[in-house]
């Protein structure tokens, strides 16, 4: 039985250049960056090799990247870093119902500690409105934070005309880019951005290590104490094999970036075109919105069977997929995303999400819809019964 791996909004299989990158240095650099003798001092060659070429390719300066431990790192460091620096300003903090957990969460917290928290509803498409946001805003927000594309149904938001109005009204603004990099062109020196949130695993790069633009001139209090790593703003030694791999990953995603999103795109019009074929198209519904969707994110339900059944289904048959985002997928919750999305039942109670990638094919697209075809004819037929 073949597998079809159809769950890259989770975590993408790495390159074969990003690994062959990073067994070198893991094989041959043990050095401490902070180090001041021959080895770290290689060491600490490669880590600003690879800053300079990250910060080359999402046109930012050197000193606005701060490596992480990942997405969800990136995304606390920069609420918690700004909310901390700037309460004497204001307490109140703007983002949207369908983001990340690792947004969600983090505010929580921060409601805790005092912080308002406004969270902007979305349309049926998963949109927010850019009046919404204007309305939303008073004299004591400090920090709006809006992400680029959602990682489960992956409607894209209006983020250049988010950043213009923030700007406009001196807020700082956050973006949690996670899912969009590697999908859509990304320039932090373009965008009315201050912070930006990136992972190395969404891109064929490592799991383990991300990165935080922060825009020149922004003060940012630490998360992490006990070193001067990364000009005082991450404390740790550095994961320098990780890092290396994620910047050989980002070279190779902005070289083959509009080769990959075409792709992605013909990936997607294959399987429903299949699907409208082996299920019909009155049995389907795609979620998210119709032309501002990151390619690589399909989100459909189909409510003649519940996700946790079609899911397992699709595994038994070689075809993994999820019904969210991979930090909930293994509770019974309905997705929070949808729910905002204000879908009915039936549509929330079997949604599934395709995430396609490195290694896919339109023959992996037309014999996934072969199988849920199949599965749902079984399904017709036991109620016929």
């Amino acid at each position: 039985m073949n597998s079809i791996y159809l769950d890259h909004a989770a975590s993408t299989p790495i390159h074969p250049e990003v690994a062959s990158v990073m067994m070198k240095i893991m094989t041959e650099q043990y050095g401490n960056a902070s180090s001041v003798h021959t080895f770290g001092r290689s060491a600490k060659r490669i880590l600003n090799g690879a800053r300079d070429q990250v910060c080359t390719l999402l046109a930012c300066y050197p000193d606005e990247l701060v490596f992480t431990g990942g997405g969800t790192e990136s995304d606390n460091l920069a609420l918690f870093g700004v909310s901390s620096l700037l309460s004497h300003k204001g307490k109140h903090i703007i983002t949207s119902s369908i983001e990340h957990h690792a947004i969600l969460h983090t505010c929580d917290q921060l409601e805790r500690e005092g912080f308002k928290i406004t969270y902007l509803p979305v349309d049926t498409t998963g949109r927010i409105s850019l009046s919404d946001l204007e309305e939303a805003i008073t004299d004591e927000t400090i920090l709006i934070s809006i992400m680029y594309g959602n990682n489960e149904v992956g409607t894209v938001q209006p983020i250049k005309e988010i950043g213009e109005l923030a700007r406009s009204r001196g807020i700082l603004f956050h973006v949690d880019a996670v899912q969009a990099l590697g999908a859509v062109p990304i320039s932090c020196k373009e965008l009315a951005v201050d912070l930006m949130s990136f992972s190395a695993h969404k891109v064929n790069g490592p799991q383990g290590v991300g990165a935080l633009y922060v825009r020149r001139g922004l003060q940012l209090n630490a998360r992490l104490h006990g070193g001067l790593q990364e000009k005082k703003r991450r404390a740790g030694t550095e994961n320098i094999a990780g890092i290396a791999g994620f910047a050989k990953a980002i070279e190779i995603m902005c070289d083959q970036l509009k080769e990959r999103s075409d792709y992605y795109v013909l990936l997607r019009s294959t399987l429903l075109e299949a699907l409208e074929r082996e299920v019909g198209r009155d049995f389907f519904i795609v979620n998210g919105h119709s032309s501002e969707f990151l390619p690589h994110i399909l989100n459909i339900s189909f409510p003649e069977i519940d996700s946790e059944t079609l899911l397992m289904s699709m595994d038994m048959e070689g075809i993994s997929a999820s019904s969210g985002s991979a930090c909930t997928s293994g509770s019974l919750e309905l997705s929070h995303v949808l729910k905002a999305m204000n879908l009915p039942e039936e549509i929330l109670n079997s949604a599934i999400r395709f995430s396609y990638g490195l290694g896919n094919t339109t023959e992996d697209m037309e014999c996934t819809a072969r199988i849920i075809g199949t599965i749902l004819q079984r399904i017709r037929k036991r109620e016929h019964r």
